[in-house]
């Protein structure tokens, strides 16, 4: 099949997928969109919107009928209908096998411990009833609770100090099966994407180093390459890969990790799918994040991963102070900054902490992209529209 004819079905309509097409309308790809938001991102620039639930395994057959090849571009999705039909024989990318492990917390956490791959120690309990025992076995007063499914962009996970729980077990924040963490101090948070294609050839992108908004829990403010040593580094992909083919997994994943204070490496989570970590390669890389998972998904061979400048990522989240039609003030001065790139995500409306856009921001060093990237930040914010 010629692969400039495949036609992409993509479960979820969010900035993922819009800039999975944005990055690909060059190469006359067809794109197939399954979203309940008919005002979704993707909405005004797919060939083909269904409405329908992520869940509604009629929706997604829907899809698949006029698709070559599926992907997604949120882990919450009807993980059961897209096993039957790939046992019917569609191509699914990454594997809804890998979903089932990455959708469950817990079977995330057990599969790095089975392959050796390092990460933080942990229980798994059902309930709130199991909570007590299981905070005897963690170490450190400190901990991380979350919920085995359904967390995302920090929901459902909380940090939380051990003697405040078994003091008053009614302050225990969820009631469904979780899993309880060590907490690891670290000197950075990183995150290796890693991309996979249908013959098993693995390339890694430059580590980057992630900072978070600390009520939040979204990153805020993206480096790369991280500043770290050229041992580190090679260490954090050497994880990375060998985790990523520990799942067998086809596509593009999103390793994150902690550097600790003694200087190792402990992988926190992996995102199946393109991911915010990523978003700046698509001015400071030869080869985006998207366009890599649109030529995986289409068998067009890997490009190249490497960086063209340092780059600084700022993510746009919404106001605290309002909802609604919003103007992004500050536009005007930055759009006049040589290396500044400016994405909107076409959401109609502002939200508190809601991911609105991003700011990539390229120079010829990383300290001058940095203090660039702060100035740029101290100028926008959303504001409500006049009109």
């Amino acid at each position: 099949m010629n692969p400039l004819h495949t036609r992409i079905g993509i479960l979820g309509g969010g900035q993922l997928g819009r800039m999975m097409i944005e990055e690909s309308l060059r190469l006359n790809l067809t794109f197939n969109i399954l979203e309940n938001d008919p005002n979704c991102p993707c909405a005004s620039i797919c060939d083909q919107l269904i409405i329908g639930s992520l869940q509604d395994e009629a929706a997604i057959r829907k899809l698949a009928e006029t698709s070559d090849v599926l992907s997604y571009e949120i882990e919450h999705v009807n993980t059961e209908a897209l096993l039957k039909l790939e046992a019917e024989g569609k191509t699914i990318i990454p594997s809804p096998k890998v979903l089932q492990i990455i959708q469950d917390k817990g079977l995330q956490k057990q599969f790095f411990l089975d392959h050796h791959i390092p990460t933080s120690a942990f229980v798994l309990v059902k309930n709130k009833n199991e909570w007590a025992s299981a905070l005897g076995q963690i170490n450190s007063e400190k901990f991380a609770a979350k919920t085995r499914k359904d967390g995302y962009d920090g929901k459902g996970v909380m940090l939380l100090h051990k003697s405040n729980i078994l003091t008053d077990l009614d302050s225990i924040p969820f009631e469904q099966a979780c899993v309880i963490e060590e907490f690891i101090p670290c000197q950075k948070e990183l995150s290796v994407i890693v991309a996979r294609d249908r013959n098993g050839n693995t390339l890694c992108y430059p580590s980057v180093e992630m900072e978070f908004d600390p009520v939040a829990n979204l990153v805020t403010f993206l480096l790369c390459p991280a500043n770290i040593d050229k041992s580190v580094k090679a260490k954090a992909e050497e994880i990375a890969i060998k985790a990523v083919n520990a799942l067998q997994g086809i596509g593009i994943f999103a390793v994150e990790m902690f550097l600790t204070n003694d200087n190792n490496i402990l992988v926190n989570e992996i995102a199946p799918r393109v991911h915010n970590s990523g978003h700046h390669s698509i001015e400071a890389c030869y080869t985006s994040q998207f366009e890599q998972l649109v030529r995986i998904l289409a068998n067009i061979p890997l490009g190249s991963t490497k960086s063209v400048l340092p780059a600084v990522m700022i993510n746009l989240l919404g106001a605290d102070d309002f909802s609604g039609p919003y103007q992004l003030e500050g536009l005007e001065e930055i759009s006049v900054m040589e290396g500044v790139y400016v994405h909107l995500y076409g959401k109609k409306e502002s939200k508190p902490k809601r991911k609105m856009g991003h700011i990539t921001v390229l120079a010829e060093t990383a300290k001058e992209a940095h203090e660039k990237a702060q100035k740029v930040n101290a100028l926008i914010s959303f504001k409500p529209t006049n009109n």
